[in-house]
């Protein structure tokens, strides 16, 4: 990704003014390069200025500014010179060969191996709009863009307007309506023979697109997904004043794309992996409708209003992912949407927020110095974190203050760009309080706090005290428990309190009540707050026997996941934790919390808490857990749990002939089926364990030649304990440049495995000076990837001291040194809560 720092944005921002994009795309020159003609117009403020348009081009053919030739030795270090402008509307015409991309950026081009038919689809976000067209790329250079694309015949393309067919049909051209000024990180063009499902509402046209192997499965999601995206468009037209403001909405699901999705205004690209080709819980498809929700969100907040510069990347994302889950809860049949956020989207805040590469919510411009630091900040707290601070704002507030603020923003900045100091502006006009504070406590600052309560009894009163570690502001509710008289494991709600904590440093709240303490004393129920909570010791054991009786859902994830953070921190032992489990998991109704709870157990607590040699207990543990939910669900009813149980059974258990049986039989005893990602996933154990071949991996693929397939099998061949295997996927990681992220990434997920420590201990030297050469060769997804799939966390302790050596090295690439920065930590606090087990 090229770097673009924040003073040289602000200088091309003060010096010009963008207007007008032609783009022009050939993608019909073969496999490894697409023509790009772009055309701009653009304004200059002062006499004399110099500039640069960015660029990264495998060979550039022609530029010419106001019609003249400019000197080829203009550019260079992926940066086009235009110096000595005259002030006044000026015109530059870029013709460039662009580099088709294997790793999502830019241009990606996959060739799908079920079918041999070849996709293209483009990723501009942050950087990368320079490997599609020539461009002033920075946000707060918003301008309109015509598009005109040239595809094989077949093919159908896609855009952020409306596509329609031009001239002779067998020419393949495509022109895609004007769009309304956008920045240029979020110019889309999807094109390639795409399976579409195409409809109407509210007067516009709506679209789901996908690639043909995986059409007949859109045909069967299609119903669903249409439903959703049209409850939630209806919803945020009751919210927001500013109807829609693109011509179409399409919603594209493309092979290999590394992030959930992508707010392109009018084609939203997904991953393919939501056009679900296997069965998929209840939870997975919450969360896909959660996506869904959040892009939407985006069309407003983000694409119709567009932050000036990355330091406030929070503005769109954070508000995207509150209206996601809150959108999702109002306007549509899913009822749990805040349980999951609640077990598995704060904890990825969580952690984030506790690691040293934590930062605020909204951090400093000078913390922002250019887009590679930027690109750092997609992360738990920019989602999660901000999320859970505007939820906190709402609380404080209120819905309809806040609403008005966020229609006043709208209305101020529509199709321009904003900062934090503009929202805040709306909000505080709107509500007539000082949410300018309340941002520098939420948005401003870094950490988790932490609420312990203390109970004591005198007589017939008790007192609870709530000892607050930490600087910010929260409104949170308390719930009181008891356990019934006639059904102990039951638990019923006494009271709920309301509290406000004011924030200051070492504050403590009391209050007092009439009678016997109550049983379990939960705080932050209802998950509104953002913050750590402990439990007393009564109120914890009360949890050990009643968890999965508490009524509502939310607070048995406020519940898992203090237990959760308990853990982490080494104030509960993760047996204790996994004793819980299997204690309560088997009546648990939510598949939310089943799946987040199994999830935490066997990849946390099982392959990294817990010493080597109480592994395998830990494993049974699991999978007398998974065994009881089947009998709890084998009745046909709670499909999802049973189907969530299944896939955490086979990635646990050690029983090879059970597997084999099942993969035999193609179904698990009472169900469900093996459907091609169950079958994939009892052939990886086996793999695992060292009972499966490489004749029976090709065999799989045979079956499953896709994408997905392949992927698959580049899984089950590198975890064969087998030193060839082992020495034949690390070849392809680190000596080719031949795998997509995607593969990167399956190859990785099969190669280190716990079972295996003895024979991968040879590997952990070899892996650091590997990934440096690797990142720097591949770039910053890549970097991402080899630092998070691939940290070898299977010697903890050695893998800690290499890790450390390596972050010494001044010539590590920013997102290489950001995660492995992260997964030191984390193998750091993995060592210290070994030493609570």
């Amino acid at each position: 990704m090229s770097v673009l720092t924040r003073d040289e944005a602000q200088t091309r921002a003060r010096l010009i003014d963008t207007h007008h994009y032609t783009v022009d795309l050939d993608l019909t020159r073969g496999p490894e390069v697409f023509r790009s003609t772009t055309t701009i117009a653009f304004s200059v403020r002062e006499a004399g200025a110099d500039t640069f348009v960015d660029l990264r081009a495998t060979t550039l053919h022609q530029a010419t500014l106001d019609g003249r030739p400019l000197d080829p030795g203009a550019y260079a270090g992926e940066r086009l010179r235009l110096t000595g402008l005259a002030p006044g509307r000026h015109e530059l015409r870029v013709e460039a060969d662009m580099p088709y991309s294997h790793t999502g950026e830019g241009m990606h081009r996959f060739t799908d191996p079920a079918d041999g038919e070849t996709y293209l689809y483009s990723q501009c976000c942050m950087g990368d709009a320079n490997q599609v067209f020539a461009a002033f790329d920075q946000p707060d250079l918003k301008a309109v863009f015509e598009v005109t694309v040239t595809a094989p015949p077949t093919w159908t393309v896609l855009g952020n307007g409306i596509a329609e067919r031009v001239g002779d049909p067998d020419q393949g051209r495509w022109a895609l309506a004007a769009t309304p000024p956008i920045s240029t990180y979020l110019l889309a063009v999807a094109a390639g023979p795409y399976h579409s499902i195409r409809t109407e509402h509210r007067g516009l046209p709506f679209g789901l697109h996908v690639r043909r192997s995986l059409g007949r499965h859109l045909d069967t999601e299609a119903e669903e997904i249409l439903e959703i995206t049209t409850r939630c468009f209806d919803r945020y037209h009751e919210l927001f004043d500013e109807p829609y403001p693109f011509d179409s909405y399409d919603q594209a699901f493309v092979p290999e794309f590394n992030l959930g999705a992508m707010e392109n205004p009018g084609l939203v690209t997904f991953r393919d992996e939501y056009v679900y080709r296997s069965a998929a819980t209840d939870a997975q498809r919450q969360d896909r409708a959660m996506v869904i929700a959040h892009e939407m969100a985006h069309m407003w907040f983000g694409d119709l209003v567009t932050m000036a510069w990355w330091d406030d990347i929070w503005l769109n994302e954070s508000f995207a992912e509150y209206m996601g889950y809150q959108i999702l809860t109002e306007a549509t049949h899913y009822t749990g949407p805040w349980t999951d956020f609640g077990i598995r989207g704060k904890n990825w805040g969580y952690d984030a927020d506790q690691r040293p590469s934590t930062h605020p919510v909204a951090p400093a411009p000078e913390d922002v110095p250019d887009t590679a630091a930027a690109g750092l900040n997609f992360d738990g707290i920019s989602y999660a974190k901000g999320a859970s601070a505007l939820r906190q704002l709402v609380a404080w507030l209120g819905e309809r203050d806040f609403l008005t603020g966020i229609n006043d923003h709208f209305a101020r900045h529509r199709f321009g760009n904003a900062t934090l100091a503009d929202f805040i502006d709306s909000l505080a006009q709107a509500s007539g309080r000082d949410v300018h504070t309340w941002a520098d406590h939420w948005l401003r600052t870094t950490g988790v706090d932490t609420l312990t309560p203390e109970i004591r009894t005198e007589g017939d009163r008790w007192t609870a005290t709530v000892h607050h570690q930490g600087s910010r502001p929260h409104r949170l509710a308390i719930g009181l428990y008891d356990r019934s008289a006639d059904q102990p494991h039951r638990l019923d709600l006494r009271e709920r309190l309301e509290i406000d904590i004011s924030g200051k440093p070492g504050e403590v709240v009391r209050f007092d009540r009439p009678g016997r303490r109550p049983d379990l004393l939960l705080l932050n129920d209802g998950d509104l707050a953002y913050t750590k909570i402990r439990l007393d010791p009564d109120s914890w054991e009360t949890a050990t026997l009643a968890l999965s009786w508490l009524p509502d859902p939310l607070s048995r994830a406020v519940l898992w996941s203090a237990a959760r953070d308990m853990v982490r921190d080494g104030a509960l032992a993760p047996t204790a934790f996994l004793q819980a489990a299997r204690a309560h998991l088997p009546q648990e109704p939510d598949t939310a919390l089943v799946e987040g709870v199994l999830a935490f157990a066997r990849l946390q607590i099982a392959d990294r808490y817990l010493p080597a040699d109480r592994r395998p207990t830990a494993l049974a543990t699991l999978t007398d857990t998974c065994r009881e939910l089947l009998r709890h669900t084998q009745d046909g009813s709670g499909p999802s749990r049973r189907l969530a149980a299944v896939r955490t059974l086979i990635d646990s258990t050690t029983d090879t002939g059970e597997l084999r049986g099942w993969l035999t039989e193609g179904t698990v005893p009472g169900g469900p089926e093996l459907d091609p990602e169950l079958r994939w996933r009892t052939l990886h154990r086996l793999a695992v364990l060292g009972a499966a071949t490489p004749d029976e991996i090709d065999a799989e693929l045979a079956g499953d030649s896709g994408a997905t397939g392949r992927q698959g099998a580049a899984r089950c061949r590198a975890a064969r304990p087998d030193p060839a295997a082992k020495r034949a996927a690390w070849s392809a990681l680190f000596d080719s440049d031949d795998l997509s992220a995607h593969l990167f990434n399956a190859t990785f997920e099969g190669f280190w495995q716990s079972e295996q420590h003895t024979l991968l201990a040879d590997y952990v030297p070899e892996y650091f000076p590997a990934a440096v050469a690797l990142a720097r060769r591949r770039g910053a997804t890549i970097a991402r990837a080899v630092a998070r799939t691939g940290f070898p966390a299977v010697a903890l302790a050695d893998t800690v001291r290499l890790a450390e050596e390596c972050l010494t090295r001044t010539d590590l690439p920013p997102a290489l040194r950001r995660q492995l920065a992260d997964e030191l930590d984390d193998a750091r606090r993995a060592l210290r809560v070994r030493q609570t087990a």
